[in-house]
C-alpha cells in the first residue's frame, strides 16, 4: 500500500481537476449532461484512479489502475480536442490543459518502471 496524498501525480491530477472544471464553465448549457459532465468525470478518473491503485494490496494492482489512469487521460484530451474543434475551448486552454496531461502521464509512466523494477 501507498501513501497516495504524496504522490505528485496525484496532486498535480487534482490541479488538473480543478483547471478543467474552470475551463468546462464556459461550456454552453445545453452541453451540461453531453461533453461538460464527459470532460469533467475523465479528469476526475485520473486522480482516482490513481488513488485506488496506491491503496491496493499489491503493486501489481497499483499498476493495473495506473494503467486506467493513464487511459482517463487520452480520453480526457480526446474530449479537450473535440471541445477545442467545436469552438467550446480556445486553443491556448486546449495546450496548456494538453501539456497538464502530458506531465502527468509521464509521472505516471516513470512510476510505473519503479514499482516494475521491485520485482
Amino acid at each position: 500500500m501507498h501513501d497516495h496524498t504524496k504522490l505528485r501525480i496525484w496532486n498535480d491530477g487534482l490541479d488538473l481537476v480543478e483547471e478543467v472544471y474552470k475551463a468546462t464553465g464556459i461550456f454552453p448549457k445545453d452541453e451540461r449532461f453531453g461533453l461538460t459532465s464527459q470532460v469533467r468525470r475523465s479528469a476526475v478518473s485520473m486522480p482516482s484512479n490513481i488513488a485506488e491503485g496506491a491503496g491496493r494490496r499489491t503493486d501489481g494492482e497499483f499498476k493495473q489502475f495506473l494503467g486506467i489512469a493513464v487511459g482517463s487521460s487520452c480520453e480526457l484530451h480526446t474530449q479537450l480536442i473535440i471541445a477545442n474543434r467545436l469552438g467550446f475551448m480556445e486553443t491556448a486552454v486546449l495546450t496548456k490543459l494538453s501539456e497538464r496531461i502530458v506531465g502527468i502521464q509521464k509521472g505516471v509512466f516513470k512510476l510505473d518502471g519503479t514499482l516494475a523494477s521491485k520485482k
